[in-house]
């Protein structure tokens, strides 16, 4: 059998409990070297197959699935976060299905969520935004048409920004581009969750230089929008005056 497992942002006690027990049962573990804490794999048996996906294509991961259901073994294929976001697991699962494989994918929390986490904020605040945009910049690989930064910048939503730490001029231009004000809040997250997590806080216009000083290029999530300030509404959902199908509200 084999499992797509979410490593969770970092911090090794942040995977869900279903991914760690197939972490300490697993016959062999494919792991994104470049992303996933190896803290995670003090958790793997001693007679564990370990193979870092780093540096391996599609069709070497493939081998090893073929090698794990030829031998009867159990096999976790280990992604950072959570495998259903930036995981690249579709083409997996395609050819385990070409294969006729069985496998299962097991969610992790993502370090969007972590790094709100860190901030100590919340995404969709009353009043400010109701809507949150899982994003990148355009790099090597492209982006589908109408999803360019700039568009979805016009919508003012909260956004959490991946893969783009190196991109940050480009990243700033995009949003200029859409509308957002120079003076909208952003925040660089660095490694949510980890020992060595960083958080800088500023604007949109400040994007570059703040990833400059602090010398981040990469594993980092950049986040913009008024959620990051301090105006909001209070919500409806503990507001004496307000009735829902738990609680009648106050005259």
């Amino acid at each position: 059998m084999i499992y797509f497992v979410g490593a969770g942002p970092g911090a090794p006690d942040l995977i869900t409990l279903r991914g760690k027990k197939l972490l300490e049962t697993a016959d062999q573990i494919i792991y994104a070297g470049s992303l996933v804490n190896p803290a995670l794999l003090d958790w793997a048996k001693p007679e564990c197959l370990l193979y870092d996906s780093a540096s391996m294509t599609l069709e070497a991961v493939t081998g090893c699935f073929i090698e794990g259901e030829k031998h009867k073994r159990t096999t976790v294929r280990l992604h950072t976060g959570d495998p259903g976001i930036y995981g690249a697991i579709r083409e997996q699962m395609d050819t385990l299905e070409e294969l006729g494989f069985n496998y299962e994918v097991i969610p992790g929390v993502s370090s969007f969520c972590a790094a709100a986490a860190s901030l100590k904020t919340e995404y969709t605040l009353p009043g400010v935004s109701q809507t949150l945009i899982i994003t990148r910049v355009a790099g090597r690989t492209g982006i589908p048409a109408g999803e360019d930064l700039a568009s979805l910048a016009a919508h003012r939503a909260s956004m959490a920004i991946f893969l783009s730490a190196g991109l940050l001029e480009d990243l700033r231009r995009q949003l200029l581009e859409g509308g957002c004000p120079r003076e909208t809040p952003a925040a660089i997250v660095y490694k949510a969750s980890w020992p060595e997590e960083q958080i800088i806080r500023g604007t949109v216009e400040d994007l570059p230089a703040m990833g400059t000083k602090a010398g981040i290029t990469k594993t980092a999530l950049i986040l913009v929008g008024g959620f990051l300030g301090g105006d909001y509404e209070r919500s409806k959902l503990y507001d004496p005056q307000f009735t829902h199908g738990f609680r009648k509200g106050e005259a």
